[in-house]
């Protein structure tokens, strides 16, 4: 889309504006001689700036963005902008940050967020009154699946429950209006069962090539597991020789957290036959391993497993440390 490049490129030095007129350090007499603290977060249009007063944010900072934006042709929209404490929290990108009692900063999927997910799910469910479990569970995965990945990074997993609790009662009202006759004990067994340690599992049925009955799962929100984001080092830039392994490193530790990495690294480790190319020993779970790129990306080089091979993470230090190259295992 065009519209999240160009906000970007039109907010581009608002950042730079408030380092500017309030430097890290700089204490302020408006303030009682303390730091104002000023920092921005931004994602294409939607930004947020923080400070130590409320009358600073009211009083000098929404005034001096303000014009920022009418120098651009821009104004700030008067129905998200709110200036709030972060004890009574605020949404951000679908996400509710708020400091509570207890002094900890918790960010969760916002309500409105969940309601709108909600909305969207009951929506499809009840439009597939005419399609079999299967395809309706088809259907719903996706999005269910996508959803609990955005917010996998915050503190959701009591805010998955209740949302996989909310889908089952969505679903059990879908399967008694199919079978308006039937009783509940009937209904059960055809479209829930025991999966695992989990019963009333959501199922439904359809046929491999060979004729064979298969069944297929709703994906519960519940089962993903919570992963913290690991924030990119902000002097970092991934077209630097010298930042290399780091990007590197970040990348092989994303890869397992994906169905593709996880592929693509089981493919590298078995095209080398589990050895390291450098030092020609095993890699193991034990031993680690890096992914560095045999052609690296600051020169063209893609991130595809054709161009890379798994090393030990001391070979890969002494690859980079010495400036060695790195190539494909030859097929004998």
């Amino acid at each position: 889309m065009v519209s999240p490049a160009l906000a970007n490129c039109a907010l581009d030095g608002l950042e730079r504006l408030l380092r500017e007129n309030y430097p890290e350090g700089k204490r302020l007499k408006s303030l009682g001689g303390e730091k104002p603290c000023v920092n921005l977060v931004r994602y294409a249009d939607d930004f947020v700036i923080t400070s130590k007063s409320k009358e600073l944010l009211a009083g000098e900072i929404k005034p001096l963005v303000e014009h920022f934006l009418q120098e651009r042709g821009l104004e700030l929209s008067p129905k998200k902008t709110v200036i709030t404490h972060v004890e009574h929290g605020f949404d951000f990108l679908g996400q509710n940050v708020r400091r509570y009692p207890n002094g900890k900063l918790l960010i969760k999927p916002s309500k409105k967020n969940v309601k709108t997910f909600l909305d969207g799910i009951r929506r499809t469910i009840k439009a597939a009154q005419g399609v079999s479990a299967a395809d309706l569970i088809d259907q719903l995965n996706p999005k269910i699946r996508g959803w609990a990945n955005y917010h996998r990074h915050g503190v959701s997993k009591r805010t998955f429950g209740r949302v996989d609790l909310m889908i089952f009662s969505s679903l059990w009202r879908w399967a008694r209006r199919r079978h308006p006759n039937e009783s509940p004990r009937w209904i059960k067994p055809k479209y829930f069962d025991r999966r695992g340690n989990r019963d009333w599992s959501f199922f439904g049925e359809t046929c491999d090539d060979e004729g064979r009955p298969n069944k297929v799962w709703l994906y519960n929100a519940k089962s993903t597991p919570i992963k913290r984001h690991v924030k990119v080092k902000g002097e970092a830039n991934p077209y630097d020789p010298t930042d290399e392994a780091y990007f590197e490193e970040r990348e092989g530790a994303h890869m397992l957290d994906t169905f593709r990495g996880t592929r693509t690294l089981r493919y590298l480790w078995y095209e080398q036959r589990g050895l390291c190319t450098q030092c020609n020993t095993k890699i193991t779970r034990i031993t680690g391993w890096r992914l560095p790129y045999c052609v690296p990306r600051v020169k063209g080089g893609t991130t595809g497993a054709t161009n890379c091979v798994l090393l030990h993470p001391e070979c890969h230090d002494r690859v980079h440390r010495q400036r060695l190259s790195v190539s494909k295992p030859r097929l004998l």
